[in-house]
């Protein structure tokens, strides 16, 4: 929890935003993000907002879906292609998907000529279980350790398969 000495501001204004921040996603070599934490730049601890900006013929992360955090995506301009489970559909401004756990896969791309911006929000808990199924690997975080492992390759914990 933050003390005064500490306290972050409850108001950022977009002229005091400050450079964007870039990445991308370790696993998808066609994914680059542009944008700002708006949710911790005020503190918020529990919810992560993001500001987020896709360029031209990127792609926002990976496919995935998560086991233990709740997420959403709100386009506030440009268009971008959504996969959503086994479906594919052409996103614009005003547009929402919600992504409760646990969650449908899902993936964001721009294949437009213009940015795609949005707002992308979700929890932030202290242990999430996040697969990427389409490269059979699953991530497990804890705190700030984060691991990958095969999905193919998890056993049963002894004795639980027969518990109902």
């Amino acid at each position: 929890m933050n003390d005064e000495s500490t306290k972050k501001p409850c108001l950022i204004r977009a002229r005091d935003r400050g450079p964007e921040a870039s990445m991308s996603h370790p696993f998808n070599p066609n994914s680059l993000i542009h944008g700002h934490l708006l949710g911790m730049a005020t503190g918020l601890e529990r919810i992560g907002v993001n500001l987020i900006r896709v360029p031209p013929g990127k792609e926002s992360f990976i496919y995935h879906r998560h086991h233990g955090e709740e997420e959403f995506l709100y386009i506030l301009s440009g268009r971008g292609i959504a996969e959503i489970g086994d479906e594919t559909f052409e996103v614009g401004p005003g547009d929402f998907m919600g992504f409760p756990v646990p969650s449908v896969a899902h993936h964001l791309k721009n294949p437009f000529e213009e940015d795609l911006v949005y707002l992308s929000c979700g929890e932030k808990k202290p242990t999430e279980i996040a697969e990427f199924p389409r490269l059979g690997k699953t991530m497990i975080r804890s705190g700030s350790q984060v691991s990958i492992f095969e999905t193919s390759a998890a056993e049963a914990f002894p004795g639980l398969e027969k518990v109902k």
